[in-house]
């Protein structure tokens, strides 16, 4: 018989308010495991996560390798990753949540993918001096900012997250680790061509090509490890674009479109309405986006 897929949870399963689903979560980690305690159970995410202990030990269990967890311990796990933990009952820590549009709301794609510690061949674990490291405080400044709810909220949070990745990656050192499995790989490789060539090309069937598989299949990789097809994939890598220039630039609609490889200004329009919302300059004009 054939085993259940493990569950895919969305970043909007944590959202407090189902009408206001922020681009990132964090909180502390026995606050969340009371509020969510079946997340010890094995399942996977459509984003990345961190997480930090601080107090107990345990295990964690990340796509069938498990590591010991203890005060100190940082872990990074990219979207389609599958993990489960077994923690004392005195654990206490950070745990992260974040969408590839929140970084790249101010940083961009090429970085995040280049951080070592989200490639799935990599340890994905990084353990520092429980009392005496410069990110752990990081952890805490975030979520004093999340709860002070201040305008500029999304770019303090995105500031104090790349700075926490930043120093991460300085203190990490890539250690051998079991190949990922192939579909793992197949998802990476799309991730790093889509970022490549998001601008020019934007159908799966070129992006399959590259890859030298069908589109179905394609689709089929991604959903199964990210519950979404590789075209949302595509379109939430271009929106998260035009988000950025529309937030960070003075190019008017129709340079943005024509950055983004649209050759109509007005079907650009079209299409950032359908997937946001609202037109491209009531995006800009919006006081949250400013």
């Amino acid at each position: 018989m054939k085993s259940p897929a493990l569950p895919i949870l969305a970043l909007e399963a944590f959202a407090p308010d189902p009408h206001h689903q922020p681009p990132y979560y964090i909180q502390r980690l026995e606050a969340h495991l009371a509020q969510f305690p079946a997340v010890s159970k094995p399942h996977a995410h459509s984003f990345y996560l961190l997480l930090y202990v601080t107090r107990g030990h345990g295990t964690h269990t990340i796509d069938a390798h498990t590591h010991d967890l203890r005060p100190g311990s940082l872990f990074f796990l990219a979207p389609g990753q599958a993990h489960a933990w077994q923690l004392s009952a005195d654990a206490q820590g950070y745990i992260v949540f974040f969408s590839a549009a929140f970084y790249q709301r101010q940083y961009p794609a090429a970085r995040l993918a280049a951080y070592p510690f989200f490639d799935p061949a990599q340890r994905p674990a990084l353990y520092l001096p429980p009392a005496d490291n410069a990110i752990g405080p990081l952890f805490a400044s975030m979520l004093a900012e999340k709860r002070r709810a201040a305008p500029n909220e999304y770019e303090v949070v995105g500031a104090y997250l790349f700075l926490t990745l930043e120093l991460a990656a300085r203190a990490y050192a890539p250690a051998a680790a079991p190949p990922p499995a192939h579909a793992q790989e197949q998802v990476r490789a799309f991730a790093q061509l889509l970022d490549q060539h998001f601008r020019q090309h934007k159908t799966v069937r070129f992006y399959a090509q590259q890859l030298h598989l069908t589109p179905n299949h394609l689709n089929a990789v991604c959903r199964r490890l990210l519950a979404k097809t590789a075209s949302d994939l595509i379109h939430a890598r271009v929106i998260a674009e035009a988000q950025r220039l529309l937030r960070h630039s003075a190019q008017t609609v129709g340079q943005v479109a024509d950055a983004l490889g649209f050759d109509d200004a007005s079907y650009f329009t079209r299409y950032f309405r359908k997937y946001v919302g609202q037109t491209p300059e009531a995006f800009r004009q919006a006081p949250d986006n400013r």
